[in-house]
């Protein structure tokens, strides 16, 4: 995938003469410590996606809305993502890459901070969509420092921090909401984000250059393409969400939507490649390394996000695990990450990118079809450690001790207390502070009982 490729759809102004002073061999301290902060800003935006996944039951009776509503929670800030990822080069160069850059890092924490008091579903939808737009911002940014601020000798380091931080992010997601939700609430969620951008925005404000902001070229934005991409894609977005749960195209509401996602996103590729200065630059995919690399990531990033997300859905409604135990579990899938990544320059140097994203991507494969045979059979040790389940799944016979591991696990899962969603979080609130009236009541108790038991004795 050609570097120039991904310089002309993520330039920004103030990126060009960073470029070119770090055209030696090694990038000044300044130029590091402004790559690295803004991978704390990918890496927030990244895991915010999944960090609501194993608190979603809490969070759906804390605002007192149902399993089928809650998924928004996480799709809404995933619609304003995708919106503003393709404006952000365009909008960088109106108002200048440092401005831009600082304001949505500023909006970040305090939209994620909003959604912590939200009192319903509409107002968390719609703090989690504006949560998304400033997240979208801080995706491609970092991509873009890598390119510009680092030489090319170093480039390799900059791309495994990205790497890293948009692959450790999701996986690590899950068990961070997921032991902050069981013990402390599932509202400081919303403000793990605060130390984070608050280091962020600091680095940056010292390290980014600043430019003048280019007002004018608002009269040359390309208005069209981004009313069609922003309506198309959010009409796609809502019909993969709710298609599902409402019978796909036999719901008048998804079928209705459907055509207007239909009719507008190819609206927006005809606009695209009619343009002079488009939005996004579609004539790219004609070179082929490029349009392989996107279809590539397109495909990984439905497998990878589409297994975070469904996991947590399975040990929580299926297993009816709490958050902290969907977090352990899948903890386990970003270590090897967390181990792994660092290695990734090295081994880049040494053999092919090719080689080592084909064995990287079967091995995730691998792993993802071992998980086909889960059921609710599934418990335990079947959770950390594979256990051969395609051979072993549950009521295949081929394991001589597998009526005992059914056994034991559903014994397992009749001794967990299954509570209403809307209960969720006055339920695990009751347990960790304790009933106060309870306890008033026993002790208000004590001196009757004492009493009778010496009127019974004089009887």
């Amino acid at each position: 995938m050609s570097t120039t490729a991904h310089i002309s759809l993520s330039r920004a102004p103030g990126t060009e003469p960073a470029a070119a002073d770090a055209s030696g061999d090694k990038a000044s301290l300044t130029a590091w410590v402004a790559v690295l902060a803004s991978m704390i800003g990918a890496f927030m935006a990244i895991l915010n996606i999944q960090i609501t996944n194993a608190s979603l039951l809490d969070i759906e009776g804390g605002i007192g809305t149902g399993v089928d509503n809650g998924a928004w929670i996480s799709t809404s800030y995933l619609i304003g993502e995708i919106i503003f990822i393709p404006l952000t080069d365009y909008l960088s160069r109106v108002f200048s890459f440092r401005r831009y850059m600082l304001a949505n890092a500023v909006l970040f924490p305090l939209f994620s901070i909003a959604c912590a008091f939200s009192h319903d579903l509409g107002s968390m939808i719609v703090m989690r969509g504006l949560q998304g737009f400033a997240g979208g911002v801080l995706i491609p940014m970092a991509f873009t420092m890598v390119l510009t601020k680092l030489p090319k000798a170093q480039q390799p380091i900059g791309l495994a921090c990205f790497a890293l931080a948009v692959t450790f992010a999701p996986a690590i997601g899950p068990t961070i909401g997921g032991y902050l939700t069981e013990n402390y609430g599932w509202q400081t969620i919303f403000f793990v984000n605060t130390p984070p951008s608050i280091i962020m925005v600091a680095a940056l404000a010292l390290t980014l250059e600043k430019k003048p902001m280019q007002l004018a070229l608002l009269k040359e934005g390309d208005w069209a393409g981004i009313a069609t991409m922003a309506v198309g894609l959010a009409a796609l977005q809502t019909v993969l969400e709710e298609g599902n749960k409402d019978d796909w195209f036999a719901s008048p509401f998804i079928f209705d939507l459907a055509l207007v996602a239909l009719v507008f996103l190819s609206a927006f590729i005809v606009i695209e490649l009619a343009a002079d200065k488009p939005l996004v630059n579609l004539r790219l995919l004609k070179r082929r390394n490029f349009a392989i690399g996107v279809l590539v990531n397109i495909l990984v990033g439905f497998a990878l996000f589409g297994t975070v997300f469904i996991l947590p859905q399975y040990l929580g409604q299926v297993q009816r695990y709490n958050a902290e135990q969907i977090g352990n579990v899948l903890a386990w899938t970003g270590l090897p990450q967390l181990l792994l990544i660092p290695l990734v320059p090295l081994l880049m140097k040494r053999y092919d990118a090719r080689y080592v994203g084909f064995v990287g991507i079967s091995i995730f494969a691998a792993s993802a079809f071992m998980n086909i045979w889960l059921s609710p059979d599934s418990a335990g040790d079947q959770f950390w450690i594979p256990k051969y389940r395609a051979r072993n799944r549950p009521g295949s016979g081929a394991d001589p001790n597998q009526r005992d591991y059914d056994r034991r696990h559903r014994a397992e899962r009749s001794r967990r207390r299954v509570w209403p969603v809307e209960h969720v979080a006055q339920s695990r609130r009751r347990r960790r502070h304790g009933n106060a009236r309870h306890r008033i009541d026993q002790a208000r108790a004590i001196p009757f009982q004492h009493h009778r038991s010496i009127r019974d004795a004089g009887a």
